[in-house]
């Protein structure tokens, strides 16, 4: 006979991966307990027992999209053969990755900087330290390219990451209301065309 009760038993890795679609669906203030309890399948004493508070669970959540969602855009970034081919792989997986069938579009990470009103300071460093992750890989990708002599020495290596990731973010936002992958790829090109300007370092 079970003891009258004893928590009823869960998978947590498989809880906490159904809140993290919720909280990138919805957001940090738009999801209630009661839309995360439903998708987890438990009640709210379970989660708060294993995972601190909602803000905890959010925390968890955005380490989990990091860790699963986020190697397939930033992969072109280390694997391109050229800086360019880098650039173009980010953003064009960038646009696959926010249209896939079956998750939500967008990425969870760049719509927090709207979506996640009513965190803790900790956390609102932590998402603007991950946000930030993508112009320190795509300038050090830069730099290395003009060490090798691919690229000019005397590029901006931080204005034109800046200016990538900043497309990349756009396509998050435009993916959130609707853009279709095409419509992403053709965005990704035209910042493309920018490309040699961009990387023509100032006489």
């Amino acid at each position: 006979m079970s003891e009258r009760g004893r928590p009823r038993a869960f998978d947590r890795a498989e809880a906490l991966q159904k809140a993290m679609l919720v909280f990138w669906d919805k957001g940090y203030q738009a999801a209630s307990l009661t839309d995360l309890t439903e998708a987890m399948g438990i009640g709210s004493p379970s989660l708060y027992a294993a995972f601190g508070s909602k803000e905890g669970l959010y925390r968890e959540a955005v380490d989990l999209y990091e860790a699963s969602e986020s190697d397939e855009i930033a992969g072109p970034l280390s694997l391109a053969a050229t800086a360019r081919e880098a650039i173009e792989g980010y953003l064009m997986a960038s646009a696959a990755v926010f249209t896939r069938p079956g998750r939500p579009p967008g990425c969870m990470v760049v719509l927090s900087a709207v979506n996640a009103v009513g965190v803790g300071d900790e956390t609102s460093a932590k998402l603007r330290e991950m946000r930030a992750q993508s112009v320190t890989a795509i300038a050090a990708r830069l730099r290395s390219a003009a060490a090798a002599g691919e690229l000019d020495a005397g590029l901006d290596a931080e204005a034109i990451a800046s200016y990538y990731v900043t497309v990349q973010q756009g396509m998050s936002i435009q993916a959130r209301d609707g853009a279709t992958r095409p419509q992403l790829e053709a965005i990704a090109r035209g910042a493309m065309a920018a490309w040699e300007g961009l990387t023509r370092a100032a006489a």
